[in-house]
């Protein structure tokens, strides 16, 4: 078997350690009064013309005061580091409303919505509704409270917008796809290639109603001298269990071993712990997330609420055919393949506001 040829190490800004990122604090992005004021009267515009989530365009809610830093954000994000935290918002004295409006608008501008499950939500909640462990093979991420390890989204982009904190815990932990892989390409270089070759990711843990119990796609994609990531060992391992599924060659098995040894080093991530109104903007290729565990408040309106987007990007950047999102990603306008509506469907902001009591 043809070995496929290993792109060279990331030079670029998408290679970076959390330790040195921590020393600074250029990935944060402070809103300033004016460009606040104007978010706010779009949210609450927005909410008084209640527009189809399916349709609404970014044209439709114009920024002025907000417009560079949005770009600014987008350039971060595709071209540079692959994230951005976005402070300055006052979700604690919002309704959930405004600020699921809010956070649409800004969503229309950095990209467009797409959807994140069969039902067709276009706004998902991180909301614990369970006390499963993640080696629950019926556990959902963004429904328990147990620590999420490094993995990709099926997006270009995905967004966090938090609403209330945790009473302990669940901090945001980012590590950069570029460093992990120029890690393992100068530890070693002769199992690098392996991280380009099609492997089976498990579709139906990460969502129950998936057409399918797979999808394809390699870990590393390089078009056009542009290095892409998708990772998460989890479901690349769990996928195994599904009849027919090819099983990994000793050579991918360590490869993907090595690709967790080194991101879970001291010094590799950043974490934050979000506070009410942050926004976290990240590149699904650039950058990989994980949770720590955490401690919820027993009352349920103080318990820990992130609202979450799914969105394409507004650049068009080069991946290998299928990458990450193979048969994953469904567009907002129409459903997949053109069937019908899930019967639970929602598109109003209102409606999306509020989560779903899914376990």
């Amino acid at each position: 078997m043809s070995v496929i040829a290993t792109p060279p190490p990331v030079n670029t800004d998408a290679a970076w350690r959390g330790d040195a990122l921590m020393r600074g604090s250029d990935w944060i992005y402070e809103l300033a009064p004016e460009q606040v004021a104007e978010l706010e009267g779009l949210g609450r515009r927005f909410l008084d013309e209640d527009p189809d989530l399916r349709s609404v365009q970014a044209s439709d809610y114009p920024l002025e005061t907000c417009g560079e830093a949005v770009d600014s954000w987008r350039h971060d994000v595709d071209f540079g580091r692959g994230f951005v935290l976005v402070r300055g918002l006052r979700s604690d004295y919002y309704s959930d409303a405004l600020s699921a409006a809010i956070y649409y608008v800004l969503g229309l501008h950095m990209g467009d919505p797409i959807r994140q499950n069969e039902m067709g939500d276009l706004i998902d909640h991180v909301y614990a509704t369970s006390d499963k462990k993640m080696d629950d093979p019926t556990a959902l991420s963004a429904k328990v409270r147990d620590k999420l390890e490094y993995h990709s989204d099926s997006s270009d982009m995905v967004s966090l917008m938090c609403l209330r904190g945790a009473k302990d815990g669940g901090l945001s932990c980012l590590v950069s796809g570029a460093q992990i892989y120029n890690e393992i390409l100068q530890r070693r270089p002769d199992l690098a290639h392996h991280l380009l070759e099609p492997f089976h990711w498990d579709w139906r843990r990460q969502d129950h109603d998936a057409p399918a119990n797979t999808y394809t796609s390699p870990v590393v994609s390089m078009q056009e001298g542009v290095f892409s990531m998708y990772a998460g060992s989890l479901y690349i391992l769990t996928a195994q269990e599904y009849e027919g599924v090819p099983q990994l060659t000793e050579g991918q098995l360590e490869v993907l071993r090595l690709f967790d040894e080194i991101t879970y080093e001291p010094g590799m991530a950043i974490e934050m712990d979000f506070r009410p109104g942050d926004i976290q903007w990240l590149s699904n290729y650039a950058a990989l997330h994980a949770r720590t565990s955490f401690e919820d408040f027993p009352e349920p309106q103080r318990k820990r609420h992130l609202l979450r987007l799914w969105l394409s990007s507004k650049t068009d950047r080069p991946v290998v055919k299928g990458f990450g999102k193979n048969g994953v990603v469904q567009h907002r306008s129409s459903t997949r393949d053109g069937s019908p509506e899930h019967p639970d469907a929602r598109f109003s902001v209102h409606a999306m506001a509020v989560p779903r009591l899914i376990s």
